[in-house]
């Protein structure tokens, strides 16, 4: 039995392997010229929704009619399920990234999910999150250190502007900032 190293197919005594080709070269590569194929591909890189992996295709130039074919058979099997997908982005948002509801809401929609959707999976996230820790959370970072009595009235309205954009609603940050 020969065995080869994986990268450059040369002889190697404590390889075990059979000589293997690198992914996508010699007499059997694979086919990129199928859209399911190449969505298989995409989705294996990460997470995408129906409207994201539609337009990714459409980029690489994939008729419409292959491209729907694709896709009906990826949610066919369920690889492809925007439900998911929202679910995904909201947790990443909320825990990962310390979002607030009305941020996260706005990136699931912006990853072309519906909104109907969005709004469901942002609740079912935002069931298990305490709101207000939160809050306090990204109020501390950024603060650094300091507290908000410290602040002046510049620094006090860079700093609601700032949660604001993290999607925080107004009412809260007054509430917190007033405490």
């Amino acid at each position: 039995m020969e065995l080869w190293n994986l990268g450059t197919l040369e002889r190697n005594p404590w390889n075990h392997l059979e000589p293997v080709e690198p992914f996508g070269t010699g007499t059997n590569p694979v086919p990129m010229d199928d859209a399911y194929i190449v969505a298989l591909t995409l989705l294996s890189a990460r997470e995408l929704s129906e409207s994201q992996l539609r337009t990714r295709l459409k980029k690489r130039e994939f008729e419409a009619d292959e491209i729907d074919a694709a896709v009906a058979r990826l949610k066919e099997d369920r690889t492809l399920d925007d439900r998911r997908v929202a679910g995904a982005i909201a947790r990443m948002e909320s825990a990962i990234k310390h979002r607030g509801r009305a941020r996260v809401i706005q990136k699931v929609r912006q990853a072309g999910i519906d909104s109907d959707v969005a709004e469901q999976a942002v609740q079912a996230v935002f069931e298990e999150i305490d709101e207000d820790a939160l809050l306090d959370g990204a109020i501390a970072r950024r603060l650094r250190g300091k507290s908000a009595g410290e602040l002046d009235e510049r620094g006090r309205a860079r700093l609601i502007r700032g949660l604001a954009a993290q999607g925080f609603g107004l009412d809260a940050i007054f509430k917190k900032l007033k405490n």
